[in-house]
């Protein structure tokens, strides 16, 4: 069996940031890390609508008043995040504080420029055309050309399940450009969405190559010697 590793958790602290940035002592890791969890669950369900890609959290080192929480929600459409007058970015914010309880949150709305270059938003998208009874293959087709034209060096895509509602599952993807994913200075963006068919769930994996990112060497080589 193959022993794949995921290429955006490889390339963590090398050309990729963390997105949950803060430190905790033993008594308080566990608590972070399932309200964290708790927290991009309520998002992700919420923010459909606004195509939520992924959700950022940092902690500030705690005060008087309680540990600082700051939110970053990068969505394509962040029109619906804020709603009319900042109704909804209100709503958000209280149901959110109710979740980190004896924390200040900020919540931070971030656009993202190019949403055919978010390996989430792609798969996304792959994904509500399954739903809406599209052909497997014409999605991913369409993907990868939106994805190339955006000015991706290579797309790959992968659909498993019962694809056309077969009896046995399968899985059946497509590739153009370059997607070196053991490379290490290569910007592989990568995410994974289901597909709710009346014949079960549909899996899509994409990948997004977006050139390569400079990556200091810190350590050099000794000069002269053995």
């Amino acid at each position: 069996m193959g022993q794949k590793v995921s290429p955006v958790g490889m390339r963590v602290g090398i050309n990729r940031d963390w997105h949950s940035r803060w430190f905790a002592s033993d008594k308080d890791y566990a608590k972070f890390l399932h309200e964290d969890i708790k927290v991009r669950k309520y998002l992700t369900k919420n923010l459909k609508d606004a195509l939520l890609s992924h959700v950022e959290i940092e902690r500030s080192a705690r005060t008087d008043k309680g540990p600082d929480v700051t939110v970053q929600i990068f969505v394509a459409r962040p029109g619906v995040v804020i709603g009319q007058d900042g109704a909804n970015i209100n709503r958000l914010k209280k149901e959110v504080g109710k979740m980190l309880k004896g924390s200040n949150v900020r919540l931070d709305v971030v656009e993202v420029k190019q949403p055919d270059l978010d390996a989430q938003l792609v798969a996304q998208w792959i994904a509500t055309e399954l739903e809406n009874r599209a052909s497997f293959r014409t999605a991913q087709k369409k993907a990868i050309q939106r994805v190339r034209k955006a000015g991706a060096k290579g797309c790959r895509t992968l659909i498993s399940g019962r694809l056309g509602g077969a009896d046995i599952a399968r899985s059946e993807g497509y590739k153009e450009g370059i997607v070196p994913l053991t490379t290490l200075r290569s910007n592989i963006d990568f995410a994974i969405a289901e597909a709710v068919t009346p014949y079960g769930r549909l899996g899509v994996k994409v990948w997004i190559c977006k050139g390569d990112v400079d990556v200091e060497e810190k350590d050099e080589a000794p000069k002269g010697g053995r």
